[in-house]
C-alpha cells in the first residue's frame, strides 16, 4: 500500500515540475513562421534582438525570458521571434528579402549586422543589444526597446502594447498608474 501511495506521489510531483517548467517556456518563433501564424490568428509580435556573444541578452534570456509569469503573459497575447541580429539566414519580412551580406562564417565573436537589424531595431539610428522589437498585427513596428530589462521592468511594456494603451495614453501617465503583478 506504501509503495503505491509513494508512487502515485513520485508521479505526482513529477507531472507538477513538468507541468510548471512547460509554462516557463516561451514558444520562440522564426520571422516566417510568426507571419503565417499571424495571417490566421493575428496577434502582436515580439522580437528579441540578441547576439550569440552578447552577456546582457543572455541575462535577459535566463532572468526575464525565463520568469514564468513573462513567459505565459508572452505565449499568450504575442507571437514571440528570437532573432540572431548578425545571423546569416536570408529573411523575408513584409514581402521584403533581408540578408546578412556582410556575414562571415567561423568568424569567432562579433560579425556583420543583418539587414533586417537595421530596418527594425535601430533607435536614433543606433543598435545595441539585446533589443526587443514591438510589432502589430499588420507588420508595422510599435517601437524597438534597447538594453536588458529585468522581469518586473518587462512587464508593464508586455501590457501597455498587449492592451494597445500606447494608443491612447502616453507612457509617463500609463507608468504613474500601473500596478504590476511582479513587483
Amino acid at each position: 500500500m506504501f509503495a503505491y501511495i509513494r508512487t502515485f506521489l513520485v508521479l505526482f510531483l513529477f507531472a507538477a515540475s513538468a507541468f510548471d517548467s512547460a509554462s516557463q517556456t516561451i514558444k520562440w518563433l522564426s520571422f516566417e513562421e510568426a507571419q503565417a501564424l499571424n495571417k490566421k490568428e493575428p496577434r502582436k509580435i515580439l522580437v528579441d534582438v540578441y547576439t550569440h556573444w552578447c552577456g546582457p541578452c543572455k541575462m535577459m534570456m535566463k532572468q526575464t525570458f525565463g520568469n514564468a509569469w513573462i513567459a505565459d503573459y508572452i505565449n499568450k497575447y504575442y507571437y514571440a521571434v528570437k532573432f540572431n541580429a548578425e545571423g546569416p539566414d536570408p529573411i523575408t519580412f513584409k514581402g521584403k528579402l533581408f540578408e546578412n551580406p556582410g556575414y562571415i562564417k567561423d568568424r569567432p565573436g562579433r560579425n556583420a549586422t543583418h539587414q533586417l537589424t537595421q530596418a527594425i531595431a535601430s533607435v536614433n539610428g543606433r543598435i545595441a543589444y539585446p533589443t526587443i522589437v514591438f510589432i502589430d498585427q499588420d507588420l508595422n513596428i510599435i517601437t524597438p526597446v534597447q538594453g536588458f530589462q529585468k522581469p518586473a521592468q518587462f512587464e508593464p511594456m508586455l501590457k501597455f502594447i498587449a492592451e494597445e494603451k500606447y494608443k491612447t495614453v502616453k507612457w509617463q501617465d500609463y507608468m504613474s498608474t500601473f500596478k504590476g503583478e511582479l513587483n
